[in-house]
Parts: C-alpha cells; structure tokens; sequence
C-alpha cells in the first residue's frame, strides 16, 4: 500500500506551456430534457488542451443576499449531469448568512454550459431547521444525480450539535427530486457534537475493482462532556447508485495537532483516491491531504499538513482537469479569505502551484467555492464573493485553459510610494519616514512636545518594511495619550490592514469612549483575542499605554498596570504581507474612520516583548531602550 505523499518540489512551469491531448467529453447539450448521453469508458481520464486557443472568462452572479426571498446564500455545489445540464446547489439562509436556523438546500440548472440559467428551485426545505452542506454526485452509468446533505435542528448551534446525513436522488437531471432520507449508516452514534457532509460535490471512481463507486467526504466532531473534543474524517461511499452507504476510510485526532475537516477528493491516475482538507489544528496556513489505496475503505496514513499549499482557514474544491492537470481553488491569501483563485497540480497532487503560479479570479473578500470541468478545454468555477464580506453573492466564471495562465499582475491594495508631505522624526535605528498628514500640528505633549490630532484628517502614517513588521514574535506598542471624548472610537495605533469581515490578520489599540474602555485585538489564524480596560480613560489627562503579545498571552497595560490579559495563540500578524500592507497608521483606523481627538506621545514599537522594569523606565523616565526598537516617534517636531 502507498504511504502518501512525500513533499516534493513542483515540477517545474513548463507543464504549464504545453498542449495536451484534446478532450473529448460525451454528449454536447441539445436541450434540458434530451436523452443522457454515452459516458466516457470508465477505465479512462480525459485529457485537456490549450492549444493556441485565446484565453477568456465569463462570469455571473447566481446567488446574490435578498434574492428569491433568502438572507443569504453560501455554500456553493456544482456538477454536470449525464446530458450535460449543470447544476449549481447552494444553501438559501433565510434568515441571514448564520450557519444554522432556517436554511434550505436550493439549486439552479443550466442547459448551455452556464451561459444562462433557470429559476430556483427549492430541493430540500428546512421548513424552520437546517438542511446544508450540499455534496452532489452524478453516477455516469445510470444518470442519476445523488445529494447527500446534512440536517439539523432549528436550535442554534454555534458551539456543536447534533447533525446527521440525509441522502435524495433525481434521475430527471435535477428536474424532480426524490424526498431525502436519514442516512443512519453513514454516522456512527458517538458522533454526536458535530457532523458535516463535503461541502463540494463528491466523485465516481473510474479505476480499479471498484470502478462506478461514488465517494464523498465527510467529516465528524465528538465530545462526551468530560474529556477533549475528537475530531475525525471519514469517506462515504456507496456501490448502488447512492440507494445504500457505508463509512469507509476513517481517522481522528484528540490531541490538538492534524484535524482535517471539509474533505474534497479527486482520483488520482492510478487509482487511488487523493483528499484534501481544511486544516484545523495547529499548522497555520497548511492543507491535510491523505490517500487510499483500496478505493476508499481506509486511508494508507493519517492525514499530514502540506506547507507548502498555503490557503487561510477555509473549504477548497479539488476537481481532474485532464490527465495530467489537477485543479485546486480556493482562496490565496494565507491569511484572510481574500482573492479567490485555481492552482495547478502536475504531479498527482504531489504539489501545487503557488498563489502567484496559479490564477487569481477574484481579488476580494472571498471564501467557499467548487468547480466543475465543461466540454474541451473548459472548466467553471463557482464561489462565494462580495465587496465587503466573502457572503454577499454566489458567483459562477466558465473560463479556458488558456485563461489560467494569464499572468494575475499586482494585487490590488499594494500601496505605491507615500504621497509627499510633512515628516516627523524615528528616533529608531531605522529612521522610518513618518508622514504626518491633514496638518497635524505640535504641542505640549507628556515629554517635550505630543501631536494634537482633529479627528477630522489628522494622522500619521508609517510605510510597511521590515523594521516594523511583527510577524509571528512577541511585541511590545507604547504611546502616550490624552483625550477627553464622550463618544464614539478613537484609533491609537492601527497595523497594517482593515480587517474586512474575512479572517485574520489584524492588529489594533483603541480607545473607545462609547463603551467606556481601552481595547485592543490580535488577530491571527482563526482567532480573535480581544484585551480591554474597565474605563476609557478620557478625563484630559495623560496616560500611558502599553500592549504586549508575551509567551503566547496578550497584556494590556494603562499607568504601569495590567488591566487584561488573554491567551493568544501562534501566529503572524502579517502573514499574507505579499498581498500588501499599509503599514502603520497612528490615530486612524487604515480606512479612515475612527480618527483620534486628542494628543499623542512618544510611540514606540518593539519587535519583542520587554520586561516590567523597561516599561517602567519609559514610562517614568521616557530613557531610552533598545533592543530590536522599530520605531519610535516623540512628536517633538513635523518639518
């Protein structure tokens, strides 16, 4: 048996210029209703090319928040059916973009490879509970197109509950729906805190002895209210057209390290079946993927991370473009779910091309997606997207195989050189350009001179380098302030980015008046840890505030004292910093809002955490401490 795979290097970019054989792909599409095309041999994978074909992509809006009566849709599914109708499922949320409550399984078809598309259909009704996790199946040999979903209570369950499979069936191409039945073998009963179904469409083996075979993944969560939770994942599969299931190839871990979750599966071309998961454990920024060699019944190891196919905490879709092209979407950033986009295997999965190799679709706030291969060289994606959260809409792109090797240019975001304007000194050994803008002025600060800000247009803006990036190590921000506000929030200190709904990471020092305190948030990973004081300190006296991440704990400090204090875990507040970063903005938020009314001093930035002794030197003396200083700014002049 195969012990998966070693990490090896990528194959190099020449896979990428040359033309495959031409795919041929059973039945073009004469009407919605016409008779199922003959399936490809079973024993073969369809190759792709690219020919000298001009690269193009057409892309739509299927689901958009408010459509048809629902809040919100996630949860994208797609596959083609035997005579060519694509079907397109997603989670119609009635309420709102919550993950529980009143939610339906609903579903548009296309009869002219996603160029245009019908009406919604409602396919599983919540009826007040939750019906999600859409994982549809097309079984080549009779037709018939199988979803397994999963169904829960109407309870809310943020925390875990209890969930279950179900399973339906159309053998019309998804005109009609069979009612869904529980799939009581599909779970074993100590499965009881969480379950989930995909979510993407799910595979029909073509090799080996068990070659029609149709395989999803699935993933579970238990927890006997004593001891640690244990998360596992499993494959479904069944050998009868969907009609009968069994658990195949399982595994778990309760010791906090590989928890692989929302599993998608391709075939590799000798057979076996290669998964890939969302990694939840303690490897940031890293896939699991595991193989089975006997067609789904067990995995030959346990999963294992694959650093180098980096992608933020999030569903991805693995679907076979040609023999020898393997496609992966999801999104790039590391991060943050940001800039939707397809890399490339050549090598069975081996390894992927990274984000810059790969083809970017979409820039923004992005998240879930599937994929689909149409007829020739083309293949579709379907995926989550918006403005300001990845949740605004579900989009569809049908684009070429010459469409994914146009280069993706610079992201946008990158900041290009500072606009020109006054500066004020880094007393740092960097001697960091500091821009002071909207006419901030001097005044009497705490030591010599501070910077009164209008909360208007006044701020300070660092560029990002390296003397101030933070990345994973412990930090220790400093400053002085004073301010007198009643109302509203004020931006000390903002790093490097807006948060934008999306994930991690981010960074933060407020004061927010409004709710009578001083707060600051880390966000990394998954994570957000939030540290905040008892009061907001705004009676036009000076105060001084220190934030530290220290041996995995966040500590807020005002007047020498700890006010909070939260464990954090690992991780960098820049990671992802390929996609840009702004820097450092003082007394605004990096989008503007939130600006300061009142005065600053002496900001200071360590790349480490420094003793209680250093911090009471510069707080009670303002002496000079060095050691990995990145900045310090004290507002005694702007020229």
């Amino acid at each position: 048996m195969h012990d998966g795979y070693p990490q090896e290097g990528r194959t190099g970019r020449s896979w990428r210029s040359r033309a495959g054989a031409v795919m041929v792909l059973a039945g073009l599409l004469v009407s919605a209703f016409s008779a199922p095309a003959t399936a490809a041999p079973a024993e073969t994978f369809e190759a792709g090319t690219t020919g000298e074909t001009a690269p193009f992509v057409d892309e739509q809006v299927l689901y958009k928040q408010g459509d048809f009566g629902y809040g919100c849709f996630r949860i994208p599914a797609v596959v083609r059916a035997t005579n060519g109708m694509l079907l397109a499922f997603a989670e119609g949320r009635v309420k709102d973009c919550g993950d529980d409550e009143d939610i339906d399984l609903v579903l548009r078809r296309s009869a002219d490879s996603g160029r245009t598309w019908g009406p919604l259909q409602v396919i599983s009704e919540g009826n007040g509970t939750t019906n999600g996790n859409p994982v549809p199946i097309v079984d080549e040999r009779t037709g018939r197109v199988v979803l397994v979903s999963t169904h829960n209570g109407a309870e809310p369950c943020p925390n875990g509950c209890d969930r279950d499979p179900w399973v339906q069936f159309s053998d019309d191409h998804g005109e009609t729906w069979s009612a869904a039945r529980e799939m009581t073998e599909g779970k074993r009963p100590e499965w009881n805190f969480w379950y989930a179904t995909g979510p993407m469409h799910g595979i029909q083996l073509k090799l080996g002895p068990h070659a029609g075979r149709l395989v999803v993944g699935a993933s579970f969560e238990s927890w006997d209210r004593v001891g640690k939770h244990v998360y596992g994942t499993h494959l479904l599969y069944s050998d009868d057209s969907g009609v009968t299931w069994n658990i195949g190839a399982e595994t778990f871990r309760d010791d906090g390290t590989v928890i692989a979750q929302e599993v998608t599966v391709v075939e590799l071309t000798d057979g076996r079946i290669y998964a890939s998961a969302r990694e939840r454990g303690t490897d940031e920024g890293s896939r699991a993927y595991a193989t089975s060699s006997d067609s789904g019944e067990t995995w030959d190891a346990p999963f294992r991370t694959m650093p180098a196919l980096a992608t933020t905490d999030v569903q991805a879709s693995l679907v076979r473009f040609s023999q020898e092209r393997i496609l992966f979407s999801s999104p790039m950033h590391p991060g943050a779910r940001e800039a939707m986009g397809i890399r490339s295997s050549y090598d069975e999965g081996r390894s992927f091309e990274t984000w810059d190799e790969g083809k970017v679709f979409y820039w923004g706030p992005s998240a879930y997606s599937d994929m689909v291969r149409l007829d020739g060289d083309e293949a579709a994606l379907m995926y989550e997207a918006g403005n300001i959260t990845p949740y605004e809409q579900i989009r569809f792109a049908r684009f070429n195989e010459a469409y994914l090797e146009t280069p993706n240019g610079t992201p946008p975001g990158i900041p290009g050189p500072p606009a020109p304007g006054p500066t004020t000194p880094d007393q740092s050994p960097y001697r960091n350009q500091a821009y002071v803008r909207g006419g901030a002025q001097t005044t009497a600060g705490r030591f010599g001179d501070g910077l009164a800000l209008d909360r208007v247009d006044d701020r300070v803006e660092v560029p990002f380098n390296d003397s101030i990036d933070l990345g994973a190590k412990d930090f220790t921000l400093t400053s002085w302030f004073r301010y007198s506000e009643q109302t509203g929030a004020h931006t000390i200190l903002w790093f490097h980015r807006v948060n934008k709904g999306t994930n991690p990471p981010a960074l933060f020092l407020r004061a927010e008046p409004a709710s009578n305190r001083i707060r600051a948030i880390l966000a990394v990973d998954r994570f957000n840890v939030t540290v905040q004081s008892p009061s907001a300190y705004n009676d036009g006296q000076w105060h001084f505030v220190a934030l530290q991440r220290v041996r995995g704990e966040l500590r807020l400090l005002v007047d020498g004292v700890q006010v909070s204090s939260a464990a954090t875990p690992a991780g960098s507040v820049t990671l992802g910093k390929e996609f840009g970063l702004e820097g450092i903005h003082i007394g605004q938020r990096m989008d503007g809002v939130d600006r300061f009314r009142g005065t600053l001093d002496e900001v200071r930035v360590y790349r480490r955490a420094l003793t209680d002794a250093e911090l009471n030197l510069i707080r009670e003396r303002n002496l000079s401490v060095g050691g990995q200083l990145g900045l310090r700014l004290p507002f005694d002049h702007v020229s």
